[in-house]
């Protein structure tokens, strides 16, 4: 079984961007009343994912997060929808739930602070959020990453 697309409400903010570290399809949303989480759920066939049981009790599909914490909301995800992927993906912006497109040709000066650019032109891979330009890349932080998703679903550390 492959990942649904998600519907994340503020109450999961951060499971929203560990779904898209794994590619999958994760839109966030604050601010909403319950009627409009329900209605955005609808129109873009979305699953919504949320600690609110009556808002999970009103939705055509729902998966009622109960853990108050990451781990157990990311076992709790991989419980009920074995398909969703366990592993860093460079295909979503953990920002903004955008397209990543691997950057062909490095931007022009100036060159955003922070982005190892040495390691760029050495070949390192870089991705860039079509809709934010947010930029992504293999560092430590991914490999930080990894091992917390597989402590969380009790595989071996890559």
């Amino acid at each position: 079984m492959s990942s649904p697309r998600w519907l994340a409400d503020e109450m999961v903010g951060r499971l929203a961007r560990y779904l898209r570290f794994v590619g999958c399809d994760t839109r966030y949303v604050r601010g909403l009343s319950d009627d409009e989480v329900l209605e955005l759920a609808r129109v873009e066939d979305r699953v919504i994912l949320t600690r609110d049981r009556r808002l999970a009790g009103r939705a055509e599909r729902a998966l009622l997060l109960e853990s108050p914490d990451i781990a157990g909301q990311w076992r709790a995800v991989h419980d009920a929808y074995p398909g969703v992927p366990t592993d860093i993906r460079f295909d979503r912006c953990t920002e903004c739930n955008g397209n990543l497109e691997k950057v062909v040709e490095p931007p022009p000066e100036p060159r955003i602070e922070g982005v190892p650019w040495d390691r760029v032109a050495q070949g390192l891979p870089l991705f860039r959020c079509a809709a934010c330009g947010h930029f992504y890349w293999e560092g430590t932080h991914t490999a930080d990453i990894r091992a917390r998703l597989a402590s969380w679903t009790g595989s071996p550390a890559p």
